[in-house]
Order: structure tokens, then sequence, then C-alpha cells
């Protein structure tokens, strides 16, 4: 059974959106990609662009998405990842991108609605 991890992130604070989305995808993406080889089956990082495009404060900038093959590869990875240098890594290049205190990670439980095809 897949296991799905959803992590919510804000930027820090004096970040422009443009600027973290770029650092994120060019630089931090590449840590999460070395850390999670092997563990996880899907890494995805979903920028968040208000529909309103309004140009105000948010909770959250982007829902990181991560997929493990079953419960006991997740918590191995999360085991893994707390090996201190590969801990130090992630916690350092966070703090150029991340408002730390803010994040939140969440298991998902997914429950889905059969809807009709479009267009019938």
């Amino acid at each position: 059974m897949t296991i799905t991890v959803l992590t919510l992130l804000k930027r820090r604070e004096g970040m422009s959106k443009a600027d973290f989305n770029a650092y994120y995808e060019s630089h931090h993406r590449l840590i999460g990609e070395k850390v999670l080889s092997g563990w996880a089956t899907r890494y995805v990082r979903k920028h968040l662009h208000p529909l309103d495009g309004a140009d105000v404060d948010h909770d959250f900038d982007v829902v990181l998405e991560m997929d493990f093959p079953n419960q006991s590869t997740c918590d191995a990875c999360f085991a893994a990842m707390a090996n201190p240098a590969i801990m130090a890594e992630i916690v350092d290049d966070e703090g150029r991108l991340f408002d730390r205190s803010r994040i939140r990670t969440y298991a998902v439980e997914a429950c889905c609605s059969a809807l009709p095809d479009i267009g019938k």
C-alpha cells in the first residue's frame, strides 16, 4: 500500500515568490532527490499560485508530496534522514529557503470520488 507524506512549506521572510521557486527547483530539490533516492517512488513540489491573482502573503507557498511503497520504507527513509550529517545538510539549506517554524508534515489518507466522464 502506497504511503503518501505531504509537507506544507512557507518561504522565509523577505524572499520573493520568484526567488523562492527558483532556488527550490535549482538547488533544494536536488538535496531532496539525493536523500529520497532508493526510498521514495514519487517526489513532487506543487508551487501554489492564488487563483484570484492576489499578491498577498499566504500560509504556505508549496505543497511537497512524497510517496513510499509501504510504511516500513517510509519509516526507514525518515530514520536515514535523521543521520546527523544528512540532517545538517537539509536544515542548513532549509534555513536559506523556508520559515522552518511553519513547516507542517502529514500522512495522507486519500478518499476519491468517481465522477462521470466529461461531456457525458
